[in-house]
């Protein structure tokens, strides 16, 4: 979820005694469900077009994971660690430039569950927002097959990650991508806090770079990294390819829907609803 809808800020208030200006948890609840609820009103032009953004975002940030990987034993944690931060880049063009990501919209369950949005307009946004992800990284693969990138040590690593994901056995994927979204709406509940762009920056990378260098599972990564790698030469295929994203996906939703905006509503939300 970006914050380009994020309701009118109030002035901030005298720093605390950790001299930290950021919203307090229990004020970032209303901030996402207000975000979401602006989210699902969109025009469908304007809804596409950020979704294909996000796609295009998100494959940026890939192609500079791949280019930290390429050359460098994938298996060695520091490499795994600094390949995350290069990823990282993904997000932080979402949340900074303003996008709309699948992924992160599996916190817009936070405001149907709080009675906001109807399950109707929920479905429309993932739907839209998830096929125009997938356009903006088809996009960016056929800018990167145009560029030449598709040659050498960038599409040696790209179908050597793309074999490891389609190697993945359906609970695996799955699980992998809920702990995925897990962290990555995490990072977006965390921009929330930050009052400023740095401050965002700063609170995106180590969640992003923690479920890159985990080896967790990203639907809308995939749909750039898959694809690049079928395009390279891995033998993958056009099954490999669906089943990865279908469970990987199903482990997004419920990391990021069930786990994150389901839990923080319950911790914050859900007593103030029933006193109203």
């Amino acid at each position: 979820m970006n914050d380009a809808y994020r309701p009118q800020q109030r002035s901030a208030p005298a720093l605390g005694p950790t001299g930290l200006d950021a919203y307090k948890p229990a004020e970032i609840g209303p901030l996402i469900e207000a975000a979401g609820v602006a989210k699902t009103k969109l025009p469908l032009l304007s809804l596409a077009a950020l979704g294909g953004l996000a796609g295009a975002f998100i494959a940026f940030g890939a192609l500079f994971y791949l280019a930290v990987l390429s050359g460098a034993d994938p298996a060695y944690g520091p490499v795994r660690a600094a390949a995350g931060i290069a990823f990282s880049l993904g997000l932080i063009l979402v949340i900074v430039g303003g996008a709309e990501l699948f992924t992160g919209n599996a916190l817009l369950v936070m405001a149907w569950v709080d009675g906001r949005v109807t399950a109707r307009a929920l479905a429309r946004n993932w739907i839209v927002v998830y096929l125009a992800n997938f356009a903006g990284a088809a996009l960016i693969l056929g800018l990167v097959w145009l560029a030449g990138l598709d040659k050498g040590a960038l599409a040696a690593t790209a179908a050597e990650v793309a074999l490891r994901k389609a190697s993945l056995a359906p609970a695996e994927l799955l699980g992998r991508g809920i702990l995925c979204n897990v962290l990555v709406c995490l990072a977006v509940w965390l921009s929330f806090a930050a009052r400023d762009a740095a401050g965002k920056v700063l609170v995106i990378v180590p969640p992003i770079a923690a479920f890159v260098a985990l080896g967790f599972e990203h639907s809308v990564a995939n749909m750039f990294l898959l694809p690049f790698g079928l395009l390279v030469g891995a033998p993958i295929g056009l099954p490999g390819i669906a089943a990865n994203l279908f469970w990987v996906t199903l482990g997004n939703l419920i990391g990021g829907g069930g786990g994150v905006a389901v839990s923080y509503w319950a911790a914050y939300r859900a007593e103030a609803r029933r006193r109203h």
